[in-house]
């Protein structure tokens, strides 16, 4: 979602037939001037036989100032709040470009099914192994990958372990260990990718990651590459 940027229109007031309009003041709830007027109108037709109590008119001038503060109160957090949001907004767009990791490399198997999952290798790569693992880091699967260009790979995962056995639904974890051009070994794995950009939607910021847009609040940690 792009940013917009939004300008105000305003009356040509030399045209003949430009009209004007008169906002109309919202009468349905009191504010703290229409407190202080009533309690001004109370003391100006009281009974001088039988005057307004003076703790009366001190408990009224407390709860005038008490609404005076409230009110003030809700502007400025909601000002702080408008800062924030913007604040989180360009913090994000400064983090284009640079590597986000969302805490885990776990993917999700659904029963009887396939999953797809995204793996990003900062070199390019010319052998290596993508290894799914249970959560005791045993490995179950190992696929054999071949050459491979630097970037967001994906791959598809059976739901079987290398004996052929379809393995129960729920998390499980995926690594790779590959060699790069140079012959130096390196690692990557699910969770790790690039922020190719950022988008913005009802208040909150999120950042793609691969082909997916997660919520930036979500990502636990952003490096340089």
């Amino acid at each position: 979602m792009a940013i917009n940027a939004y300008g105000a229109y305003t009356a040509d007031t030399a045209y003949s037939g430009a009209t004007t309009t008169t906002a109309t003041k919202d009468k349905s709830a009191l504010g703290k001037d229409d407190f202080l007027k009533l309690l001004l109108l109370e003391l100006k037709y009281q009974d001088p036989t039988a005057p307004m109590d003076s703790e009366k008119i001190l408990s009224q001038t407390s709860q005038l100032a008490t609404l005076e503060s409230a009110e003030n109160t809700n502007k400025a957090l909601e000002t702080l709040a408008t800062s924030l949001t913007a604040s989180m907004q360009y913090s994000g767009i400064s983090a284009i470009g640079k590597i986000a990791d969302t805490g885990s490399n776990g993917i999700v198997l659904e029963k009887d099914k396939s999953v797809d999952f995204e793996l990003y290798f900062p070199d390019d790569v010319t052998t290596g192994k993508v290894n799914v693992l249970d959560k005791n880091g045993k490995i179950l699967k190992t696929m054999t990958i071949g050459a491979t260009d630097a970037g967001v790979a994906k791959y598809t995962w059976d739901g079987k372990d290398d004996a052929g056995t379809t393995l129960d639904a729920g998390i499980y974890y995926v690594e790779s260990t590959y060699t790069k051009a140079d012959n130096t070994s390196a690692t990557t794995r699910v969770g790790r990718y690039p922020i190719e950009s950022i988008k913005f939607d009802q208040g909150k910021t999120y950042a793609k990651l691969g082909s997916n847009y997660v919520d930036f609040s979500t990502i636990s940690e952003v490096t340089a590459k």
